[in-house]
């Protein structure tokens, strides 16, 4: 995951970040202030580098868990290809339990009645976590890391509801070498009846208790994978937080029907005949994701200003653009899981580009100067009719020329007069 703002670095538990209340201080990695709007760049390409958590990547791409993620072979073209980070296909101890079936997965088109030729704008996916033997992901962590010392391995976990057996797992990837855990309280589909994924992170009684036993135990950074399924989701990232969490990930896939095909009358994806719903990814998600990432990013910031958490964009990513806004929402790294799925991990690199040129056209010379810029642009319904009201009365005022005879100044005299004839 990523993280909102870094005051002082730290590696391990317990870091600490600062989230102002305004925006003329967001401090830097290096924990120097920086007031004020303007920036400078420096002379070259924008710095795409940031530290999260005491983890230092890059660029702030991540390749989010799920397929691209899965083995030894795609993790390492990941790296090879450039991105920032990886998080690892989410893993529990007894991999015999997850069962996936074929076909998985369903697209949406945009376009008349969902045309094979429209552009594919949404991704609904029913596959579970990973069914490869938990002791075959260790031995590829280690493996990877051993390779690629100095780039950044984030492991997935999810079990049941178990001290006993979430301790097993963070004590068995954490001798990996593995940099970060994201644990995944955000599935939507699959073993709810386990208390498992999303299961947990809707109920935020239960969150607490299995959030408290993971951070006694974890003694690397822990990111709290969020669901969007969810009322507010701002709740359950808050107890993640107080209970030891260094940062948050949002959002995990919506859940969702794709549709019915009508000439079979059955849903899609279909298996045998039958389906159950899954989860929603990829363009279509992307202003619901960025919805929740504001709410996260506010309570944050509201709450948890003395404090360096960290916190991951996720939804609808393909362009530099798409990363952008969740940056200026206040993400220190955004998160590609479906993006891969479609272009390929060769997609880092127009990302970086085009998150460069954003920058240039700004003139950001780092991730830092822009970060959470745009959150201070919310407010209220109520505040939007107040301030339209004013800005109303005040064009009227312009146009109707002085409103007192105060105003009358002896340089303008002319004009002054010209502003308030009708004809």
């Amino acid at each position: 995951m990523a993280s909102l703002d870094l005051t002082s670095i730290m590696t391990g538990k317990n870091s600490v970040a600062e989230f102002p209340l305004t925006r003329p201080r967001w401090p830097s990695c290096s924990g120097r202030g920086r007031a004020g709007f303007r920036v400078f760049a420096s002379s070259g390409e924008p710095d795409l580098s940031v530290t999260v958590n005491g983890l230092q990547m890059p660029n702030p791409f991540v390749v989010g868990s799920g397929p691209p993620g899965t083995n030894y072979t795609v993790m390492k073209r990941a790296f090879d290809e450039g991105w920032g980070g990886v998080i690892a296909k989410t893993v529990s101890l007894d991999a015999a339990k997850v069962i996936n079936v074929t076909p998985r997965y369903a697209r949406l088109r945009a376009g008349v009645n969902g045309s094979a030729k429209g552009q594919v704008i949404g991704w609904e996916n029913i596959e579970l976590i990973s069914d490869r033997p938990f002791e075959t992901m260790l031995k590829e962590f280690r493996q990877l890391k051993e390779e690629y010392p100095d780039r950044i391995l984030i492991a997935s976990i999810m079990e049941e509801y178990n001290k006993a057996a979430w301790e097993e797992v963070i004590d068995r990837v954490e001798q990996t070498g593995i940099d970060a855990i994201e644990i995944n309280f955000s599935c939507p589909h699959g073993m709810p009846e386990r208390k498992m994924g999303a299961a947990v992170g809707q109920d935020c009684a239960l969150l607490e208790e299995v959030c408290g036993w993971i951070n006694a135990k974890a003694t690397v950074p822990v990111w709290a994978k969020m669901t969007p399924n969810i009322t507010d989701i701002a709740e359950p990232a808050r107890v993640a937080l107080r209970s030891g969490c260094e940062g948050i990930a949002a959002i995990n896939t919506i859940m969702s029907v794709m549709g019915i095909d009508l000439n079979t009358l059955r849903p899609e994806p279909c298996v045998e005949g039958y389906s159950t719903p899954g989860g929603y990814s990829f363009k279509a998600v992307h202003p619901i994701a960025l919805a929740k990432v504001m709410s996260i990013a506010q309570m944050m910031k509201s709450e948890f200003r003395d404090k360096d958490y960290s916190l991951s964009g996720i939804g609808g990513v393909e362009t530099g653009g798409d990363a952008a806004e969740f940056i200026l929402l206040g993400a220190n790294t955004v998160q590609v899981c479906t993006g891969v799925m479609m272009h390929g991990y060769g997609l880092v690199k127009k990302l970086c580009s085009e998150l460069q040129d954003f920058m240039k056209m700004h003139n950001f010379s780092s991730i830092e100067d822009f970060r959470g810029v745009s959150l201070q642009y919310f407010t209220t319904h109520t505040d939007l009719v107040r301030r339209q009201q004013e800005a109303i009365r005040q064009r009227k005022a312009i146009k109707q020329g002085l409103q007192s005879d105060k105003d009358w100044t002896g340089d303008g005299f002319v004009k002054e007069s010209e502003s308030m004839v009708s004809n």
